[in-house]
């Protein structure tokens, strides 16, 4: 039976077939748009594509963005898998006392991450929330943090002040104008925590730990922190070791 892996967050929702041997195929991004997402789903995954197929999900969305979504994989798809944080699996042992409070985007960020192979890593999340999670080289996640991304800061300052406008601009270290120094700041705060992670990461751990970057606002901040390494699939890698693992969710 073919696999499907759905990656559902906030802003957008993330789908790749899983071929038999584990790797993922071409990955299609859908947005949540005014239209709904069924009728997105429709238009990127045509029916001969998911014949006969399983799907499995992990889903940061809201409960009812998600039951649109696992209403319209109802449609399509013979089973319906969803992946969820556990304690311990594949190497990966998580920190939180109560694996339900760590988000399964995060969790399965790490389960990808220590496929790479036995390194430490900083894996960063940039989509809606800006996530950072440090996972040492025996696969023993450390805790991470939480903070807004650039581009839930820039929508939170227009809505605050509308003259502050939510979008535009160029980095740098010290901008002349208003849309300039929104984006240096914004971006600027994302780079500042990202590197005292960095550096925090590697006193605790005595060495410093490769660095992860996935999410729909990597990119934007790649071009300054040049030793990451982007991921942009790294959710569905994840799902994709879940799915390798068996687990009934």
């Amino acid at each position: 039976m073919t696999q499907w892996v759905f990656d559902v967050g906030n802003s957008r929702l993330k789908a790749a077939p899983l071929h038999a041997d584990g790797r993922l195929g071409e990955a299609v991004a859908v947005p949540h748009g005014e239209g709904g997402i069924a009728s997105a789903l429709d238009a990127a995954l045509p029916q001969a594509a998911t014949r006969s197929a399983s799907a499995i999900v992990a889903s940061v969305a809201s409960a009812a963005r998600t039951a649109a979504v696992v209403d319209w994989l109802a449609t399509r798809f013979d089973s319906i898998s969803i992946a969820r944080t556990q304690p311990a699996l594949l190497g990966v042992r998580i920190a939180y006392a109560d694996p339900a409070r760590l988000g399964v985007d995060r969790f399965l960020g790490l389960l990808a991450a220590r496929a790479r192979g036995a390194q430490a890593w900083l894996v960063v999340g940039v989509g809606t929330a800006l996530t950072v999670d440090l996972l040492d080289a025996q696969g023993v996640h450390h805790g991470g943090r939480i903070a807004p991304s650039p581009t839930l800061m820039r929508a939170a300052l227009e809505q605050a002040a509308a003259q502050l406008p939510a979008q535009g601009g160029v980095y740098a270290e010290f901008a002349t104008d208003t849309p300039d120094a929104l984006a240096s700041g914004c971006d600027g705060a994302a780079l500042g925590l990202i590197e005292r992670s960095l550096a925090q990461a590697g006193e605790r751990l005595g060495i410093r730990p490769g660095l992860l970057l996935h999410g729909g606002g990597a990119e934007a901040l790649r071009p300054w922190l040049p030793d990451a390494t982007l991921a942009p699939g790294l959710v569905l890698e994840g799902l994709a070791r879940w799915a390798r693992a068996g687990i009934d969710g």
